[in-house]
């Protein structure tokens, strides 16, 4: 007695523990139709159970036997007593299915029994007759006061080493009470249609009445499915109502099972019938048309394995079916959301038009592959072969990369066989000479930390990766190699013409790759070398190995490099004129007239602005006042959204200008901009355009439709990099 009601206490407390700590979300990650599948489970033994009382079986119980089934078809007095109650409960469904007023269910059930006892009267037949052929509860000899129990208790007669044997059946008792309350619970939840539960107070509840009990010297105690789903559905719920039913109990407990003497089978095991059915219902039939096929076969297997076998099984193999088939329908999902190269997938840096036409024509060597979801063994021989793919022979000879950039921003996490994949990925990159560039993973992240598990992280020794926190960091870097390869290849050149005006922008500090290095047939090189002779100025006269231009219109090949030696030439007059003409001379389209006499005109009206390394240019929703153009150093404009939490950060680099669709549009600043590092800028005021509009006015529209036209394009490559990045 002792250790009933000490397991009943220690039930208690495991409960109050787990509600106390908050760990009832853990039952969030049980899958829904698991819980049905045990509804179901719930709703065949129920159906046993009728079977069972009906019938009379006692110590045999029900079993799928053939012995089983003799017993139910013996006789037509065997088959009337179980065929009645299941009659009486399809009769009550099909009543309450046309009339769904709550009174009907209770009040079937009184009018059962006096119809039974009326057909008793009117037949003639002895009660203890009824009890003896099954027709009406026979509950034994003389009953006993319900408090007789505690006349069991006699600590003289205690044996601790009794006491002590009994632990592993009390923990037996815990870990069945933890199974059911978690999963009775919410599947109340379901049956009900109440979403808004509270595990943890349901918890905290059953801890309080467990120890309770357990300290008036009672066994342990849990939410009764079965009962409760009963209660609800004839209108209970409410307090008064709990407290009525609590009322009731109390009495018949006072009366003792005497008043259960007089009770026909029939009605209980009609009772019985009517919720096994409802159960069975709401989980193999309701659920056919609202869950996938996987999940189906779930249900039915767990229904199916509680029934031949018993909860905990029914349950274990609902749990292990649920993660097999997790498994195939995650498998199925594309892990790859997207693949850009990095001809339309651009940083959100502001170069001048001749770097941007050459990161155009080689940013095809820059791959970037978006990926998405869990990885797991499932989904990464997915990017597997889509990588292998890349590297194959045929699509190499084509399109050759460079560079591929794997943005993990949308992957929450990657379990071992995937982080071993991508070292074998970057072993496979390494023999083209490819780098293998990842961004968005934080590196105290899971992901992070399982690539570094592996070995595959930037600051590990002999790792040719490169690690970035996001996509724009990680596409800056690769057009700065681009253009610090190119150009560090005129180097020679350039100290031959000292004169040779010097290109400034953030350069990579160690190169991945040199274009001297470089086979000299590689298609790789070439494609550089070609866009570089293409759009670069400087690289038509200053190239160390004279390559002739692309082939295809020589005529304009050769127009490019007599504008870009013009362009070079004029670098070499007083600022800003050179600026100017670096910043605006390829939008400027007027055939009729030189570039330099048309841009001499715009020099009295700005003025040069000096800069320190963090100084504020300007702040967001500041009025526009000026433009600017970037002589040398950097700038940093800041984007903010309200609805956005991630900032979106632009760099505006020498020979490019700032501030000009604000200013123009005399609106408010919609960034906020910073020097990165000690700048000259050159300013052009609302005061100086208009001064400019009065004395010049053709000059003036010229001009603001050249700026236009710069600040249109610079829009479209900040809308290129945003949709890559939310693609």
């Amino acid at each position: 007695m002792v250790s009933y009601a000490f397991s009943a206490v220690l039930t208690g407390l495991v409960f109050l523990l787990l509600g106390y700590f908050r760990l009832g979300a853990l039952i969030g990650y049980f899958p829904r139709h698991i819980l049905v599948g045990c509804i179901g489970g719930v709703g065949v033994f129920l159906l046993e159970t009728g079977l069972e009382v009906s019938r009379g079986l006692k110590e045999e119980g029900f079993e799928y036997n053939l012995n089983t089934l003799k017993v139910f078809f013996a006789n037509g007095h065997a088959i009337a007593l179980w065929t009645i109650p299941l009659g009486l409960a399809i009769l009550l469904r099909i009543i309450t299915h046309k009339f769904h007023h709550q009174l009907i269910f209770p009040s079937y059930f009184f009018v059962i029994p006096c119809v039974f006892y009326i057909v008793v009267l009117i037949g003639g037949w002895k009660i203890g007759h009824l009890r003896e052929t099954g027709w009406i509860f026979d509950v034994g000899g003389v009953s006993q006061p319900w408090y007789t129990f505690y006349t069991l208790f006699d600590l003289h007669k205690f044996n601790w080493k009794a006491f002590w044997a009994c632990i592993p059946t009390q923990m037996a008792l815990v870990f069945f009470g933890i199974l059911h309350v978690p999963l009775n619970v919410p599947a109340l939840g379901v049956s009900l249609q109440e979403d808004n539960v509270d595990l943890d107070r349901e918890l905290v509840a059953h801890g309080i009445s467990n120890m309770g009990a357990g300290l008036l010297g009672t066994v342990p105690n849990y939410l009764c499915y079965v009962n409760t789903v009963l209660f609800y559905r004839v209108g209970g719920g409410s307090r008064l109502s709990g407290l009525m039913l609590a009322g009731a109990t109390a009495v018949i407990m006072s009366i003792g099972p005497s008043v259960v003497a007089y009770l026909p089978v029939m009605v209980v095991g009609a009772l019985i019938f009517v919720l096994g059915i409802d159960l069975v219902k709401e989980a193999v039939w309701d659920t056919r048309h609202r869950v996938n096929r996987m999940e189906y076969i779930t249900i039915w297997a767990i229904t199916i394995g509680m029934t031949v076998f018993d909860f905990v099984i029914g349950l274990l193999l609902g749990i292990i079916l649920a993660s097999m088939f997790f498994v195939i329908q995650n498998s199925r999902r594309k892990p790859i959301r997207a693949v850009f190269s990095g001809a339309s997938a651009k940083s959100t840096v502001r170069r001048p038009h001749p770097q941007r036409e050459f990161l155009q024509a080689v940013g095809k060597q820059t791959l970037v592959m978006k990926l998405q979801g869990f990885l797991f063994f499932g989904t990464i021989t997915k990017v597997e072969e889509e990588i292998r793919k890349l590297l194959d022979l045929a699509a190499w000879e084509s399109n050759p990369i460079r560079f591929l950039i794997v943005d993990f921003a949308l992957v929450p996490g990657l379990d071992f066989s995937a982080a071993e994949a991508f070292v074998r990925l970057q072993r496979l990159l390494s023999q083209k000479d490819v780098l293998l560039i990842l961004c968005g993973a934080n590196p105290d992240g899971l992901v992070g930390r399982a690539l570094q598990a592996v070995d595959l992280w930037a600051d590990q020794e002999g790792t040719r990766v490169e690690v970035f926190d996001g996509l724009n960091s990680a596409l800056e870097w690769c057009e700065n190699a681009y253009l610090t390869a190119y150009y560090s290849s005129t180097a020679m050149a350039r100290r031959e013409h000292p004169t040779t005006h010097g290109v400034d922008f953030p350069k990579v500090s160690k190169p991945p790759f040199a274009m001297s290095d470089a086979f000299h047939n590689s298609p790789r090189r070439t494609h550089v070398t070609a866009a570089g002779v293409s759009n670069l100025p400087d690289g038509v006269a200053n190239s160390p190995n004279h390559l002739a231009p692309v082939s295809g219109d020589h005529k304009s090949g050769s127009s490019r490099a007599n504008h870009g030696q013009s362009t070079g030439s004029s670098l070499t007059l007083k600022q800003p004129l050179p600026i100017l003409l670096q910043t605006f001379s390829d939008y400027f389209d007027d055939p009729t007239q030189n570039p330099h006499d048309f841009f001499f005109n715009i020099v009295p009206y700005l003025s040069p602005v000096h800069t320190k390394a963090g100084e504020t240019i300007w702040e967001r929703d500041d009025m526009a006042d000026a433009l600017y153009l970037i002589e040398s150093g950097c700038l940093r404009a800041t984007y903010e959204y309200e609805d956005h939490c991630e900032l979106i950060q632009e760099t505006m680099v020498a020979g490019t200008v700032a501030g000009e669709l604000t200013m123009l549009s005399a609106s408010k600043r919609n960034a906020t901009v910073v020097a990165e590092r000690d700048s000259k800028l050159w300013k052009l005021d609302q005061k100086g355009l208009e001064k400019m509009e009065k004395e010049r006015p053709e000059i003036a529209r010229r001009f603001v439709k050249i700026v236009l036209k710069v600040a249109n394009e610079e829009a479209d490559v900040l809308f290129n990099h945003l949709v890559a990045v939310l693609s």
